[in-house]
């Protein structure tokens, strides 16, 4: 059966816009004729008026011919005719109401143009308008998948006549043949419906209530029944076979049950404390819970002033002997030991005499050898030393005296390890110029004093010329013998005869060894 065909066999009739170009038109017509349909030269009364969307004789055509009185009558663009070939069926014109075509309006959340294009043309091949405003429209198309469709629903779910849909929605709609908007589901907003009974408290329910309390707080001063927590807790027991009954209310009409009934819960949790007789703090009621273990506690050692620690030996000044507590006196030894002299004079031996006293046996010790006296004072010191665990980590309580190992000794202020403050008094040295810095060094390597080299210094103004100058003067003043043997090593000086001398010359005066 051709596809421009009604259910009677006849040729369904299409009328064409007069200013489409000839080619479309001719085209148009033989594809019309060879599908089974006729074109009118006249717009009928049933049928189709194909047209150019946008254009001024489209919108001539819908205001003249569009009637509720004629609702065969559908307007859609030439295309339509293509695109009934290509799906091989008659597409239905469902995107109408009343007589109008629907009003809709296609989101830029839909963000692929091309998809917004192919969504127009099939939404106007089925009878409806894409070209409408979000405000104006209908329906309102968006992507399901961004933030922007929940916005829309949320601003348009109190006007009943704008849908809100999912671009999907358009195809579900061609494929099934007529318009199913997305149906409202209810939601429970919670509450009692009305008419509705709810579960009343009963003897038993205040009864087990009373009971709970009592074993959780038995003693009112305490504190707590009306806090949330107690009856929290009291749920979270309806997996308990004993405490199915707490499933009968929420936690919150629990709490509202004794909150407006105290005075007289009150009196028959009393009753049942009476009858238990339990004690403040027993295991099992509320806000007691187990005390944590304790840590094992560390044994603190007193500090020795001189030795330091004295079961653990740590590097430092109070853990070397030092050199005084030791003092051995070097003896006196009775030799003659030749004079010393420069660094190029020839070795000089030391001769001892043979009646020299030993060494050791002059030794002095001031103080006993280690392992000896003081393991005598360990032991004797060992129970002051180690503290008792008990004493040890004792903390201060109110206004009481802080514990003894907080209290700090008065010698421990003045003890070898304490470090001293720099003063703030003291002013630090400026760093010296290069040239006072050399000439000090060639003082301090030659042995002269300042003064001396930077006098000789300020007169040649060379620092290595300077520095040669009191080298060699060292060396002469090595080189020199003791004033003790220079009346029996140093020849004698003499006046040496005066040389004759031409007229007009200084006379010369020298002296030489005889």
């Amino acid at each position: 059966m051709p596809i421009f065909q009604d259910a009677n066999g006849l040729a369904i009739k299409f009328f064409i816009q007069k200013d489409i170009p000839q080619e479309i038109q001719a085209e148009v017509c033989e594809t019309i004729a060879a599908l089974g349909g006729r074109v009118e030269p006249k717009v009928p009364r049933a049928g189709f008026v194909l047209t150019q969307p946008g254009t001024t004789e489209e919108e001539r055509l819908r205001q003249c011919w569009s009637s509720a009185d004629r609702p065969d009558r559908f307007f859609v663009p030439y295309s339509y005719v293509e695109a009934c070939k290509v799906s091989g069926m008659l597409l239905k014109q469902i995107f109408v109401h009343e007589g109008q075509p629907i009003r809709m309006h296609i989101d830029s959340s839909i963000a692929n143009v091309n998809v917004r294009a192919a969504l127009a043309t099939r939404i106007m091949h089925s009878g409806g308008d894409p070209t409408a405003s979000a405000q104006s429209a209908r329906v309102i198309l968006a992507d399901p998948n961004t933030e922007i469709f929940q916005h829309l629903v949320k601003t348009y779910q109190g006007e009943p006549d704008k849908y809100v849909e999912s671009y999907l929605w358009v195809k579900k709609c061609i494929e099934k043949g007529q318009v199913i908007y997305t149906p409202v589901v209810y939601k429970n907003p919670g509450g009692r419906r009305p008419g509705e009974e709810r579960t009343q408290f009963t003897e038993q329910d205040e009864e087990h209530l009373c009971n709970w309390i009592a074993a959780k707080i038995p003693y009112k001063e305490t504190g707590g029944r009306t806090g949330n927590r107690l009856y929290q807790q009291l749920c979270e027991m309806a997996n308990d076979p004993e405490y199915a009954w707490v499933t009968r209310h929420t936690w919150q009409s629990w709490r509202e049950r004794y909150k407006k009934n105290a005075t007289r819960l009150d009196t028959k949790i009393a009753q049942i404390v009476d009858q238990k007789k339990p004690a403040h703090g027993e295991k099992g009621q509320y806000g007691y819970v187990r005390k944590p273990e304790e840590k094992p506690k560390r044994v603190r050692r007193k500090r020795n002033a001189t030795n330091g620690d004295v079961d653990s030996p740590v590097a430092g000044p109070s853990s070397v002997h030092s050199m005084e507590t030791y003092s051995v006196p070097m003896p006196a030894l009775t030799g003659v030991i030749g004079s010393v002299g420069g660094p190029n004079d020839a070795f000089s031996s030391v001769v001892y005499s043979a009646a020299a006293t030993p060494v050791f046996q002059q030794m002095s010790m001031s103080a006993p050898l280690p392992g000896q006296g003081d393991v005598v004072a360990v032991h004797q010191n060992a129970q002051e030393e180690e503290m008792e665990d008990d004493e040890e980590w004792q903390i201060r309580e109110g206004n009481a005296p802080a514990p003894a190992w907080a209290k700090r000794k008065a010698d421990d202020d003045e003890g070898p390890n304490k470090r001293l403050r720099p003063s703030p008094t003291e002013p630090s040295e400026p760093p010296l110029h290069p040239i006072d810095q050399a000439v000090r060094d060639i003082a301090i390597e030659f042995r002269f004093t300042v003064e001396e080299v930077q006098e000789y210094y300020d007169k040649c103004g060379d620092p290595e010329r300077t520095k040669n100058r009191f080298k060699k003067m060292r060396d002469v003043l090595n080189a020199l013998k003791d004033d003790d043997n220079d009346s029996a090593n140093t020849p004698a000086l003499v006046p040496a005869p005066i040389p004759r001398t031409a007229p007009g010359d200084a006379p010369v005066a020298a002296s030489i060894p005889i």
